[in-house]
Formats: C-alpha cells, sequence, structure tokens
C-alpha cells in the first residue's frame, strides 16, 4: 500500500473509515482494552509502553496487533494507529497486520516508539518459473496459475496429476479408474484435437518430457516422487505457452523440484501408513433377493445354497507405505538437496499393487566470482507394476449367482460351467518393470552484466519389461495350454538447449530479451513376443519360455525415431513497472512432416497494465489490479511417425502375388508380392491452435482477498487425422491427413477467488476456490461422424457409441433415443426420421461426455498448532454411457440365473431375449461434487517431549481421500473413461472400470 503523507489529517479520517469498513480488523477494541485476558507476574516491574503503528508512507493503521511475545498480553491500536501497553524491561513487543510484515521489538528503557511496518507484496513478488527462465508474478502477461507444495492435496499421490485436481481452473483432471497408477486425461481449456495425444507438454527442472508410451500399462509419470516437487506453474494461453511452440497446443506444464539453501544442513523425514477399501459397492442383488428374483421373472434358478457377496470376494483392504527421507543444504557457492523415497501400494482389487523407489540429487555450484553457476539435477526410479485382470475381475463381481459358494474346504469352488475368478486371480498375472533415469546439467556464464549464456543439456533413458501371463490350469479347457505375452521398450530422450539473455534497466524502462536454439531427439525400440502351449509343472511361463510348444509362436519388434529442431525469442518490456509487453517466436522443424512442411512458425504477443501503480489508486484498499491481453500460435505434431514418407510391405494375399518365370505349379509356388503400406503426403504440416485470452487479477486490503478472472477463445485448424483419401487408384485407402477447413474451437471463462483471514492470530482460516465454463464444438466437419467410443461384447462389438460431429463438441454421444418396452417386450426407439424403420439413421446426438462446468473450492483453519483442511472438487454439464450396465444390468442376466441390479426389472414386460442396443437407455448424468481431500493435523512442540536440541519441527497428520461423492451416477464412480477407442481418444465410457478407493492415510514428518 502506498499513499502520499500531504494533508494527512484529511486522509487519516479516509483511510481509518476504509479499514473500518473493509479489514476483519476494523472490529479493533480501544487502546488499553486486551485482546486476551492479561498474565502477568505480580512481583514483574512494569512499564507503559505507548507509541503509534504506521505504514511506510506514515499513514496510521487502526486495528494492528501489538502483543508482548511469549505471553497473552495484547491490545490492539485504536483510530489513529495509537497504542498503549504494559511491558517490562526485557519483553518483546510484536507488532503485526494484515498484509504487513510482522515486526519485533525489544524494551530497553524507552517507552515510545514509532512502528512503522513494511508492506508484504510477497504474492506480487513471487517468482514464477515460465518458459526458459522466471518472472515475477507482477511482470506476468499470460494466464500463469501457480501451485505450491503446501497446497499441493494431501494423502497418497501417485503422480503430478493428483496433486493439482481441483487446484487450477481451466485444469480438468480425470483418472481413467481406482487402479493404483491409473492412467489420466489432463485437459487444459478444452480439448483441441481429434487424437490420443491430448496430454500437455511436461517440463521438468527445464526438461521437455516425452510423451510417448514407456511400456508401462500405468500413468507414465508415475516416476516423479511428488514429495520431491516444490511447485507447479500451468501455462494456459499462448503468451505463456508460445516459447515451447509446437508441443504448446495443450498447454503446459512446469515442475520444479525442491533446491538447497545455503544454510545449516535441514533434513526431512516423513512416513506414513494409508487404509483403502472400495469407496462405493455397486447394489446388485444379495442371495435372497437373488432366487426370488429370478423366480418372478420366470427364470431358471440355479441355488447352490450359498450366500456370496462376490465384490467382498474380490476386494480387500489394502494397505499403502510410504517412506521418503530427504537432505539439503548448502554454502554461498555450492547448495544441494538429496533424497530417497519407496512406496508400496496395494490396490482394493486382489493381485494389483505398485512400488517405487526413487532418487534424487540436485545440486548448485558456483564459481568465477558468482559469474559461473551450474545446475546438476539426476533423479532414478524403479516402478514395479502387477495388475489383474481388471475386466474379468468386474464383470465377476457383479454378475456371479451369489448362492455360488467362493471356497470349498478352503480352496476356490470348482464350479461346473465357467471359471471361478478367484482361480483365475491365481493363474493371470501382468508384471512390469520400469527403470528411468533423468539427467540434465545446465552451466550459465555471465558474459557481462545483464548477459547471460546458458547450456541445457539432458537425457531421460527410459527401460520397461513387461509380462502378461496365464499359468496353466488342466481343470479348465479354456486355460489348459497356459501363455505369456512380452514386451520390452526402450525409451530414449535427448535435449541440448543453447540460450543467451539479457537483462537491463534505464530509468523507467525494463527490458529482456531472450534468444535460443534446442535441438531433441527420440528413440523408441520396443519388441513383443508371444508363446503357448507349457506344460502344468507348476513353472509360471515367464520362467519356462523354452518349453513353449505352441503353433502360433509369434515376435515381432519395431524402432522409431524423431527429432524437433528449434530457434526462439523472446521480449519482454516493462515502463514504471506498469505497463509490460511480451513478444515471442518460435520456429519449430519436425521430422514426422513433409519436406514441404517441415517448420512453423508459432507467434504470440501479449500486453499487461498495472493498473493498481496508477496515481488514481494510490489510496485506494486495491493491492492489485492487473489487465492482461494475449494473442498466439502453438502446435501440435502428435501424430506417428514417418508418415509422410512412401512404405512398402509384403503380401501373400491372392490379388498381391504374381507368376514370376512360369513354373509356378501350387501358391506356395509364387514369390511374395510387394505393396504400399503407407503413399507419400509430403504436403501433411502442423496441426495450430490460435489463442486469444484477456485476464484481471485482482487484490484488496494487502492481498487479503485475491483473485483472477480470465476469458479465452481457442480455435484449432488444419486438423490433423487418419481417414480415407477416397482416391479410387490408392492403393492404401487410409492415411494421416489435414482436414480442409475443420476446426476445433474452445472458449471459456475462469475464475479463481482467494480470501485470507489474519494470519497472525491463533485462529484464521483461508478460504477460496475455482470455476471453469468452457465450450467446446467443432465446425465445418465434412464427416458425418467420426467413431471414438465404441462398443464391446457378443453383438455390440463395434457399435459406435460416442464420436466427432459437426457442430457438437467432442466426446458427442450418438444414440438411438430409447422410449420405453413396448407391448411386445422389445426396446422401442424414436423414428427420427419418420421412415418407419429403426436403424442407423435414426440416432440423434445426446450430449457430451466433456463438462460445461468444472468447479473446486476449498477451506483452511489453523488454530494454535491445529491444521483443517478440506479440498471439494466437481464436474457439471458431462454424461457418461454406463456400458457395464448395459452388458450386465438386463432382463437376460437375471432370467439365465446370473446376477444384476434392479435396473434389470425396471420394465416388468421386458422379454429376456431383448437386445442392449447402444441407446440412450444407459446413457446417465456425470456431474458430481467430491471431497477428494481432508487433513487433520497438529504441530507437535519438540521442546515438550525434550527433543527441542534435536528436531525443528514434528507434525502428525490424518487424511482423508475420496470420503465422498454426489452424484447420480449408479456405476462405482462417475470419474472415468474406460472406453474402447482406436486412434481417436474415447471419452466418458465406463466399461468394467476398476473401482474407486476411500483412503485414509496416517502420516508423520519430522525435520531436524
Amino acid at each position: 500500500m502506498y499513499f502520499k503523507i500531504t494533508h494527512l489529517k484529511s486522509k487519516k479520517i479516509l483511510f481509518g473509515l476504509s479499514v473500518l469498513f473493509f479489514s476483519q480488523a476494523g472490529q479493533a477494541t480501544p487502546t488499553k482494552i486486551p485482546l486476551i485476558s492479561t498474565n502477568i507476574e505480580k512481583n514483574a516491574i512494569q512499564q507503559t509502553i505507548s507509541g503509534i503503528v504506521t505504514d511506510e508512507q506514515g499513514m496510521p493503521l487502526p486495528g494492528a496487533t501489538v502483543l508482548v511475545k511469549g505471553t497473552n498480553n495484547g491490545v490492539t491500536t485504536n483510530f489513529d494507529g495509537e497504542f498503549t501497553i504494559q511491558a517490562q524491561e526485557g519483553d518483546v513487543l510484536k507488532f503485526s497486520f494484515v498484509g504487513f510484515k510482522a515486526f519485533e521489538l525489544k524494551v530497553s528503557g524507552q517507552t515510545n516508539f514509532d512502528v512503522q511496518l513494511e508492506a508484504n507484496n510477497a504474492s506480487l513478488d513471487e517468482v514464477l518459473v515460465v518458459g526458459y527462465g522466471t518472472q515475477k508474478k507482477s511482470d506476468l502477461t499470460g494466464a500463469v496459475s501457480s501451485v505450491s507444495d503446501k497446497d499441493f492435496n494431501k494423502g497418497i499421490n501417485t503422480n503430478p496429476g493428483n496433486l493439482l485436481q481441483g487446484k487450477v481452473s481451466g485444469l480438468n483432471v480425470t483418472n481413467a479408474s481406482g487402479e493404483p497408477g491409473s492412467g489420466q486425461d489432463i485437459v487444459i481449456r478444452g480439448v483441441g484435437t481429434l487424437r490420443s495425444g491430448t496430454s500437455p507438454l511436461y517440463v521438468i527442472d527445464g526438461f521437455l518430457l516425452d510423451n510417448s508410451d514407456t511400456g508401462m500399462p500405468a500413468n507414465p509419470l508415475n516416476f516423479i516422487n511428488t514429495e520431491d516437487i516444490e511447485s507447479i506453474n500451468v501455462l494456459k494461453d499462448a503468451s505463456a505457452a508460445a516459447i515451447y511452440g509446437s508441443r504448446a497446443a495443450n498447454g503446459v506444464v512446469v515442475i520444479t523440484t525442491k533446491k538447497g539453501k545455503a544454510g545449516r544442513t535441514q533434513m526431512n523425514f516423513s512416513a506414513s501408513t494409508a487404509i483403502s477399501s472400495i469407496a462405493n459397492k455397486i447394489d446388485v442383488f444379495s442371495a435372497d433377493e437373488f432366487r426370488r428374483v429370478v423366480q418372478e421373472v420366470g427364470g431358471n434358478l440355479s441355488d447352490n445354497g450359498a450366500n456370496t457377496d462376490w465384490q467382498d470376494e474380490l476386494t480387500r483392504t489394502a494397505i499403502t507405505n510410504d517412506l521418503n527421507f530427504s537432505m539439503s543444504g548448502g554454502t554461498s557457492k555450492t547448495s544441494y538437496f538429496a533424497s530417497v523415497g519407496a512406496r508400496d501400494q496395494e490396490g482394493i482389487l486382489n493381485n494389483s499393487n505398485i512400488k517405487r523407489y526413487s532418487g534424487r540429487f540436485n545440486v548448485t555450484q558456483k564459481g568465477l566470482g558468482d559469474r559461473l553457476k551450474i545446475d546438476l539435477n539426476l533423479s532414478a526410479t524403479r516402478t514395479e507394476n502387477e495388475r489383474p485382470d481388471t475386466e474379468t475381475m468386474v464383470s465377476n463381481m457383479l454378475s456371479l449367482n451369489p448362492t455360488r459358494p467362493a471356497y470349498t474346504d478352503g480352496e476356490p469352488t470348482i464350479f461346473g460351467t465357467g471359471i471361478n475368478p478367484l482361480i483365475i486371480q491365481n493363474i493371470y498375472g501382468d508384471y512390469s518393470t520400469n527403470n528411468r533415469m533423468i539427467a540434465n546439467i545446465s552451466p550459465s556464464l555471465d558474459i557481462i552484466d545483464g548477459l547471460t549464456y546458458k547450456l541445457n543439456f539432458g537425457v531421460d533413458y527410459s527401460k520397461t519389461d513387461r509380462d502378461e501371463q496365464f499359468i496353466p490350469y488342466s481343470a479348465d479347457p479354456d486355460y489348459a495350454e497356459g501363455s505369456i505375452e512380452s514386451f520390452f521398450t526402450t525409451n530414449k530422450n535427448t535435449l541440448i538447449e543453447n540460450t543467451l539473455t539479457y537483462d537491463t534497466d534505464f530509468g523507467d524502462h525494463g527490458i529482456s530479451l531472450l534468444a535460443g536454439h534446442s535441438y531433441q531427439k527420440f528413440y523408441v525400440h520396443s519388441k513383443q513376443y508371444y508363446f503357448t502351449k507349457f506344460p502344468d509343472n507348476g513353472i509360471e511361463p515367464r520362467y519356462q519360455l523354452e518349453e513353449a510348444r505352441g503353433d502360433d509362436n509369434t515376435q515381432s519388434s519395431e524402432a522409431v525415431k524423431n527429432e524437433l529442431q528449434s530457434f526462439f525469442g523472446r521480449v519482454n518490456y516493462n515502463y514504471a513497472d506498469k505497463y509490460l509487453v511480451t513478444a515471442t517466436v518460435r520456429s519449430d522443424g519436425s521430422t514426422k512432416f513433409g519436406e514441404n512442411n517441415e517448420y512453423a512458425v508459432f507467434p504470440s504477443f501479449a500486453l499487461g497494465w498495472n493498473i493498481h501503480k496508477e496515481d488514481f489508486l494510490e489510496n485506494s484498499a486495491i493491492s492489485n489490479l492487473k489487465l492482461r491481453a494475449s494473442w498466439g500460435k502453438s502446435g501440435n505434431q502428435e501424430i506417428p511417425s514417418k508418415q509422410t514418407h512412401l512404405s512398402y510391405g509384403e503380401s501373400f494375399d491372392d490379388n498381391d502375388i504374381y507368376p514370376m518365370d512360369g513354373n509356378e505349379i501350387n501358391k506356395e509356388d509364387y514369390p511374395y508380392g510387394l505393396v504400399f503400406a503407407r503413399t507419400a503426403n509430403p504436403d501433411l504440416q502442423w496441426e495450430e491452435t490460435t489463442q486469444t485470452n484477456i485476464g484481471l487479477d485482482f487484490g484488496f486490503f494487502n492481498q487479503k482477498l485475491t483473485g483472477t478472472v480470465d476469458y479465452f477463445s481457442k480455435e484449432t485448424t488444419d486438423v490433423l487425422l487418419y481417414f480415407s483419401t477416397q482416391d479410387p487408384i490408392d492403393e492404401v485407402g487410409y492415411t494421416w491427413q489435414n482436414i480442409p477447413n475443420m476446426k476445433i474451437e474452445n472458449s471459456g471463462l475462469e475464475v479463481s477467488l482467494d480470501f485470507q483471514s489474519d494470519q497472525t492470530r491463533d485462529f484464521s482460516y483461508n478460504i477460496g476456490g475455482n470455476f471453469s465454463y468452457i465450450k467446446n464444438e467443432i465446425k465445418d466437419s465434412p464427416f458425418t461422424i467420426v467413431t471414438t467410443g465404441t462398443a464391446q461384447g457378443s453383438g455390440q462389438t463395434g457399435a459406435t457409441i460416442n464420436g466427432y460431429m459437426n457442430n457438437q463438441p467432442i466426446g458427442n454421444f450418438f444414440l438411438r433415443q430409447f422410449e420405453g418396452i413396448g407391448p411386445d417386450g422389445l426396446s422401442q426407439f424414436t423414428d427420427i426420421n419418420g421412415d418407419g424403420q429403426i436403424d442407423d439413421s435414426d440416432r440423434v446426438s445426446s450430449g457430451s461426455a466433456l463438462p460445461d462446468f468444472i468447479y473446486a473450492f476449498y477451506t483452511k483453519f489453523n488454530y494454535k498448532n491445529f491444521y483443517l483442511g478440506l479440498n471439494f472438487n466437481g464436474v457439471s454439464g458431462n454424461k457418461i454411457y454406463n456400458h457395464t450396465r448395459m452388458s450386465l444390468f438386463n432382463m437376460t442376466q437375471i432370467s439365465n440365473s446370473l446376477n444384476t441390479t434392479d435396473q434389470a426389472i425396471e420394465f416388468a414386460n421386458e422379454d429376456p431375449s431383448n437386445t442392449n442396443m447402444v441407446s440412450t437407455r444407459y446413457l446417465e448424468d456425470g456431474s458430481f461434487l467430491r471431497l477428494n481431500n481432508a487433513t487433520l493435523a497438529y504441530d507437535l512442540d519438540p521442546a515438550t517431549i525434550g527433543l527441542g536440541n534435536w528436531i525443528n519441527s514434528f507434525r502428525l497428520s490424518v487424511t482423508g481421500q475420496n470420503l465422498f461423492v454426489i452424484t447420480d451416477y449408479s456405476g462405482f464412480d462417475p470419474e472415468l473413461n474406460t472406453g474402447s477407442s482406436s486412434d481417436s481418444k474415447s471419452y466418458g465410457i465406463d466399461y468394467y472400470t476398476y473401482p474407486k478407493a476411500r483412503t485414509f492415510v496416517f502420516g508423520l514428518n519430522v525435520s531436524f
């Protein structure tokens, strides 16, 4: 806050009224009235200490707190900032006021003090890591959201996406299922592409990750130990992200790991144990209900006399143990951070777990009179993942006859027909191990004052082995032979970057120039083997590959290399810290595109105005007000490699072979024929996204109330898709192409708010949240529909569930409209075109899997050493196709003595032979509100347990995750995506999804 001293008396009145009206401290007690009853020794020699508390400009601060440190003796300043308090020689007085830095003063003879408090603009002076550098928050012109480690979601978080869920406006984090470390859909400001490459670009300590598959069936970001992360910045608009050019169309997530600081060594140890169980069981029929309902519908009851809850039998109470130790410190020349971590996380389905062992070493060394600085970041992780046959387990737990006993004489029961899933979980195994190392070194040299050269060299190396096997089981002919499919994947990502930065100030002008070159090379090598017919000798197939006797044993391998070369530059200019300009340009070249369009240019431009620094706002309660506007382009190249090049293959089909010497008698005598595997397309070009953003950042009462409002509009053109060339002489028929004139449009509004009370009081609180509205629409599409999600199962395989349609959002459900059950007991659908027939032409747009609204809110309470934090998140306006319900919860199931829910008997006259057609009958509302995270913690004073000389802090905590969900969805959980698709990505389909868990975490954190 800045105020002129002239005309002080009149301004004192205005300022005092504004504080009394707006500030919580405005309800201040008069001078000499204590905050809390005093506690002063009777024999102490008391002095009357008085004075006035002002801000940096001499304006009085009514309601400021004056406290004798270590006691309950305190007062607040009156309307004129004056105070009077009783204290004794040697006491320390602590002065505090919301939005100002606390100040301490020792009583030593003097009895009158004029205390001036310094404004605490830490939130505005905060330095954020952005593309190829850092910027003060007050200097940003782009839309950047920052989340620090103290604000991360607590509990068992396997990857960075879980830390951010509900924390950033415009960011939608959807876990594909409840499996530990499951895949995620992380979408920033709406889906802007038709392919599976919708993920943002991830940058860790300056190293750009590759989004290629590492061969692990789980989330590839699970290798990051979340305890090592210090902050995550999300670059949302083109001004913030365009410096990364070709890979920034889906936004950028910048992850910064912890670093050491000069001073004494700091050691931290954390340990936690978590207990997880299934959060929501589906209400299938109990054994008694099952017996009754089967007979009521006229089914053939198979009563085996038991009372089995298969959801209980195939799930468990899962335990997770997590240990982390870190050590950091340094001198003025050297600083370091080192950590090790181990996590063993069980899933709630049997034979489901993920283990991670991690190590990290970050060091910074200075030399040449501090002109040379070298940053080294090294991390190594081993991840071990065991997975069950999820689809089989979930299908069985919901459909198995509850009168069948799970065990007989302590062993899984042998069924007369079918196989007990408890046996399947013993003979099936999916085991994968990933070893991954990322190392990058970044020396920088100050050539002259303001001019810095920096080299960034790094390598990301990953190797994954995966075995998916069935142990021979002679009691069932379908599993008697056994099989194994093995995958071996190696990924290597090498990065070399050179940048020059020049920063200078002259008068009121400040300028920062950046120029750089980047070269990145990607290499993926994979091998696959399939073996069958193993002896039933008690040895797992993965340990006796040489014993495979199958005739259909196969092997395959492939390697892919890609390169990116980029030239980029950025100019940041500010005048008097009020008027800000940012201009960025990046030229990217990729080997994925043809020689005609190998390079593309991605520019951006942004303006900012720090309105709160203008003279006409000097005397207001506005501590921050900044208007931002930006425009820019970014690109997307996430398509398979070599799609622009001609490729041949061999074929032995009848139409592809030809007699070469005329002596051929049988087909086997013919040579293989050469055929086109891919035709050349040198004109294939980058998919481009153009984005406009207008934003307003604001803060009131010295940043007590802060917030951001952003409106954005982005449009994707030159959309890339694999589709038919419609060329009758094209040998291949399908190829990757840019769709002419087609556009994907996203527009929306983002709002975030945060209110913080006086943090110096015994009781303080923080409340806030964010809200996003996003409209997604496809324009000028030449297709009726491009199928994404398809049905699976007998009689349904390949039937369209959702896809891309003109003038509809991505993930649009295109379905027959269910009207009910007719007199014949069969499903009735709306005849849309009135031709008297029900066929695919009667399908209608029925909603989208993408939510219209994303929201979250949180509260934090501190009382002395206690802390309570609650985090809620939710979505609205989206649909879910309940494929599990379509497959299992129907009249056919119950009539065949298979279990189901009361949804199957919703229509009493339904015929058991009724076909389960893909339709709106199984489309449900996907909206939800979740208490995602609740943490109660207590900071124990180490001195009270006699460890004050050794321990700095000691925290005990309990965290609940996924405590409740409010939703109308009838499945396990509304947050999911387990649909089937090809290259295009499916959305919002629930197909035998791994259930979500409710988890309680008990933690200990000690620093010393």
